[in-house]
Formats: structure tokens, sequence, C-alpha cells
């Protein structure tokens, strides 16, 4: 296989960026930029999120048995680029978003236009990421989207020319 058209052909996927959030037993607060996350079905709700193996996140998210995608508007790659690097908890912020705790007890960020919490239903081993497989348990829209929901969603593509996940 010719490396650099793998590579090529792989960033031709569009991906959104969410915030994946989780919070253990001790307290402890994950909180990461993903952009493999799809719908995987109507009924029940389902949604899968790719999450890599060796992360602070996917250790407390098999701990916790819950998270939440915070879905990130346009306007807000700073956000997103906070959310690269691991952060502390301080209070009930990360990386200076505040939060509150969900139903499920994950972090949900109290900036997003939207999120949505859920149950660890089936956990895909596979490569250097993990498939979390996730029951939509509670939704939330914040501000409501004018048009197209997908079109406030904050896209790879909107951080710049240089930034790609995988290939």
């Amino acid at each position: 296989m010719d490396q650099e058209q793998k590579k090529i052909a792989l960033r031709m996927i569009p991906y959104g960026l969410y915030i994946l959030t989780g919070e253990d037993k001790s307290g402890r607060v994950a909180a990461a930029t993903v952009n493999w996350v799809t719908q995987a079905s109507f009924e029940p709700p389902l949604v899968a999120v790719g999450v890599k193996k060796d992360s602070q996140t996917h250790e407390i998210i098999k701990e916790a048995g819950y998270f939440a995608l915070n879905i990130l508007g346009r306007g807000q790659e700073s956000i997103a680029y906070t959310f690269f690097k691991s952060l502390q908890r301080e209070g009930n912020s990360i990386g200076g978003q505040s939060f509150a705790s969900g139903q499920t007890g994950a972090p949900l960020l109290e900036s997003t236009p939207a999120f949505l919490e859920c149950r660890l239903v089936e956990t895909l081993q596979g490569g250097d990421h993990s498939l979390f497989i996730g029951e939509v348990l509670n939704a939330g829209v914040r501000n409501q989207p004018e048009g197209r929901a997908d079109e406030i969603t904050l896209t790879l593509k909107d951080l710049g020319e240089g930034v790609f996940y995988g290939g």
C-alpha cells in the first residue's frame, strides 16, 4: 500500500470536534478533544467514539461506565486546542471551562452548544484505540441552531490547513 495515498484518503473523512468527558468514583475527571464519533443506532440511541487506549480518558471512562460528548460549536477552536493535552480538575472547571455534573455524573461543559450523556454498553478493542459504544441516556441543546443542526458543529477543518487527525 502506498502510505501517502492511504494518509490522503483517510484525511478525506470529515470529522466534527467534541470534548469527551468522564468522572470516576474518586472524582478524577477526564476531558479530551475527540473526533472519531458517529451515531451507531436509532433505537436504542447509540453513539460510537474512538478513544486512545493508553489515555487517562480511556481509563476513567472504562472505570466510570459513563461518558459525555460535549459538542463544540463553530468559533470554539480555542476550546478544542485546550483539550488536546491532559489537564487537571480545578474545582468545577477543567482547562478553564466550567462544568456541571450531568445525570450520569459525567462533566457537562457549560460553554458548549449541546451534549450527549451516555452509558458505556460495549467496548471494541482494535489497534491503538478502543471503540466505546454508548447508549444515549440524556441530551441537551443550549443554543438552538438555525437551519441544519450539523452546520454549527466545529469541524477539524475549521482548525486550519495544517491540522489533521489520522491517516
